[in-house]
């Protein structure tokens, strides 16, 4: 059994990046929309690749005020040319430092909006393949953003959180809600097993995910994913990039 540790980076929070990436084996980049600019990302891809970490493009709403956690409604054109233009600045600068991009995966309200909204997600999965229909494109296990992607035929992965609460119809509970967040590092890695191990169970659907994500804005960033990289060794399962 094996399974992907992922965490959105180059966020404005450096030492906390640097702690986080030898435990995990993908890193979603900020792309200068919610977070980021071009320096961050240089030094972002620079640590990746120092540690083997794949690289991939977190493109979200441009909201910095907001961290792109705040809906926002633009056309199918805008939102593919938004998706398409921060994938494209992160894998030029990637391309300086010799690195190819992997992967993409939108960030927050993006993210969030694309799970039910079937044009959003479609805009999306568009720009992605727009872009190479090589890079895999990571989504909420189980969810229309998946399913969209897969339909046109791009590669894509299930992600898991083990840091959050679930709603019973497998979508991520509000952020807005007190227990959101789970906040033992200890809780948090038993539930990283139980995911990779077990899946999720919704609405008479198991899915297992292919990647799992670890929020590098917890409080408790850096042990979460020291402990959630060792207890999934420990149980047997190998932490290997998508």
């Amino acid at each position: 059994m094996k399974i992907d540790v992922n965490c959105d980076m180059g966020e404005g929070l450096d030492e906390v990046d640097a702690a986080i990436m030898p435990f995990i084996t993908s890193a979603n980049i900020a792309c200068g929309a919610h977070a980021g600019g071009a320096e961050i990302m240089t030094k972002t891809i620079r640590l990746a690749k120092k540690h083997g970490v794949a690289v991939g493009a977190h493109p979200g709403w441009p909201d910095k005020e907001g961290f792109g956690r705040r809906e926002m409604s633009l056309t199918a054109d805008e939102v593919e040319t938004l998706v398409f233009d921060q994938i494209n600045a992160l894998a030029g600068i990637a391309k300086i430092e010799n690195i190819t991009l992997h992967h993409v995966k939108p960030h927050g309200a993006l993210y969030n909006q694309a799970v039910k909204d079937r044009v959003l997600a479609d805009a999306i999965a568009r720009a992605v393949s727009r872009f190479s229909r090589e890079l895999v494109l990571v989504g909420l296990a189980g969810s229309g953003s998946v399913e969209t992607g897969a339909q046109i035929g791009l590669r894509v992965a299930h992600e898991a959180f083990p840091d959050r609460h679930y709603n019973p119809d497998g979508t991520l509970r509000s952020r807005s809600e007190a227990d959101a967040l789970l906040e033992s590092p200890e809780e948090i890695a038993a539930h990283a097993v139980h995911l990779a191990r077990d899946g999720i169970q919704f609405e008479g659907r198991n899915i297992k995910p292919d990647t799992l994500c670890l929020h590098g804005d917890h409080v408790h960033a850096v042990e979460n994913a020291k402990l959630v990289r060792a207890k999934l060794e420990e149980n047997g399962i190998r932490v290997v990039s998508l």
